[in-house]
């Protein structure tokens, strides 16, 4: 990708490699047993800006955010009317779907997270509300593409929520976050949301966090007011599961359906199916079963220039999730 934006490789050549690096990722992915696989959004710029590839109306001096480690992500700025995506996540699974017969997640980025792209001054002719009625509008259209292709759920990444609480501690962007997405996920029927899910985590990047010290308590009673049916949520990685685990428990709606993180994508160690199968354990312990799932934290390496994680890495990874959740099923006896 770095190869093709400074005009080193051909656009023929960038196509055939994100082909190879499709069909890689599937066969491995299928050969972990999982019974729902990704495409590993090999070809996404990121996993937050995919929608804006192809735009012509972006400066690059958009909101900051810093990681722990000290590395900044910075966004686009929006400069002009209209907000159109250049790019829907239905093609992304429709290249997908050309290689495996096994159900595909597909990943989408939240309105919230794009609403940060409009800038803190009011474009000429263009208001904040005429921009968010057309994010809704797309964001609506992503999600609902990826149904239509086929999609056997579709996640909603929604890290800039725990965030938000670290840029204002009072909650009120939060709960601006969590209008807007209901203003999204309320177009959708009652059926449609059972296959909508929202993932949260303190982030992900070259092996760094963005408010892994922000506490979930904050966080979690106003997640559950999305009107979604699935929640993946980071947990591997929490310090005292068991008490955020307590508050999901209280939280829970009938209908959601929780996929619990039980492997770390920052460790470097790969967990064993052991390990899996404890994590999955105590959840079930204050979780009830027929609500619950697993995952993975956060992706492997959600930008598209990470490579602190090796290929290998993250397969053996998936493969002890599956391995240690299928372990924690017949102990259970589900």
């Amino acid at each position: 990708m770095a190869g093709f934006q400074a005009g080193r490789i051909s656009r023929a050549a960038l196509d055939d490699a994100y082909t190879s690096a499709v069909q890689d990722t599937i066969e491995r992915f299928q050969q972990t047993g999982s019974p729902v696989i990704t495409d590993g959004e090999q070809t996404k710029p990121s996993f937050a800006t995919y929608p804006l590839a192809g735009l012509t109306n972006l400066a690059p001096d958009g909101v900051t955010i810093p990681f722990a480690d000290g590395h900044v992500r910075q966004l686009p700025r929006l400069t002009a009317a209209p907000f159109r995506y250049g790019v829907h996540a239905a093609s992304y699974l429709e290249a997908a779907r050309r290689y495996t017969q096994l159900p595909v997640k597909q990943a989408v980025i939240s309105a919230s997270a794009l609403s940060l792209l409009y800038p803190s001054t009011e474009i000429p002719g263009y208001s904040r509300e005429a921009f968010l009625a057309d994010l809704i509008n797309e964001a609506e259209a992503d999600i609902r593409g990826a149904l239509d292709a086929g999609a056997a759920s579709v996640q909603i990444d929604f890290t800039e929520g725990r965030l938000s609480l670290k840029l204002d501690p009072s909650g009120k962007l939060l709960r601006s976050f969590i209008a807007l997405n209901n203003r999204v996920l309320d177009r959708f029927s009652a059926a449609d949301r059972q296959r909508i899910g929202v993932h949260v985590c303190p982030g992900g990047d070259h092996d760094s966090t963005h408010s892994a010290d922000i506490d979930y308590a904050g966080l979690l009673p106003d997640l559950f007011q999305l009107n979604a049916g699935r929640f993946y949520l980071q947990m591997a990685s929490e310090p005292d599961r068991k008490r955020v685990l307590g508050m999901v428990g209280q939280l829970l709606k009938p209908g959601h359906v929780v996929f619990i993180g039980v492997i770390d994508p920052i460790d470097p160690v790969v967990e064993t199916a052991a390990q899996v199968r404890d994590r999955v354990l105590e959840a079930a312990s204050l979780l009830p079963l027929q609500q619950l799932g697993t995952t993975d934290d956060c992706g492997f390496a959600p930008f598209a220039d990470d490579t602190s994680t090796a290929r290998d890495i993250a397969f053996r990874k998936i493969r002890a999730r599956v391995e240690g959740t299928e372990l924690a099923s017949r102990e259970l006896g589900v």
